[in-house]
């Protein structure tokens, strides 16, 4: 399991730059990140190395933030591989809230997960023989 870090913004020009300026300035680097629409706003959702500064930082500059434990697992990078894990928590009835994914050539896919039940949601993945990452690199 990783922290994440959510924020709540506007949706609206150069809020994600505000964000980003805070990180920036306190050496925080983006590990893996999303942003997700809802109207009026969006939430900025982020795995960075400098967690715990990360949000105290982003705290102290009047942004609204939360942290979460998500599911950070890395998978060879070949078709059937979310197929293979989201399946396997729908058929144990775990509810994935949210995934998002990255891969480049130097690693393996890496997929971030939301899950209701993340302690049941660990040992069905640790069943399919799936690598946890407790941070990203």
């Amino acid at each position: 399991m990783i922290k994440q870090l959510s924020v709540f913004v506007e949706n609206k020009p150069g809020r994600l730059a505000s964000v980003t300026e805070v990180l920036s300035k306190r050496g925080v680097n983006l590990r893996a990140f999303m942003i997700a629409d809802a109207g009026d706003f969006g939430i900025i959702r982020m795995v960075v190395d400098k967690t715990d500064e990360a949000f105290s930082a982003l705290k102290s500059a009047g942004f609204t933030v939360t942290l979460n434990e998500v599911l950070a697992v890395e998978v060879e990078d070949k078709p059937g591989e979310l197929y293979r894990i989201s399946k396997a928590l729908g058929d144990e009835g775990i509810n994935i809230e949210y995934v998002y994914a990255f891969t480049s050539e130097k690693h393996k896919a890496l997929i971030i997960f939301r899950v209701d039940e993340i302690d049941r949601a660990k040992k069905v993945l640790e069943k399919l023989g799936v690598l946890f990452r407790g941070e990203i690199k």
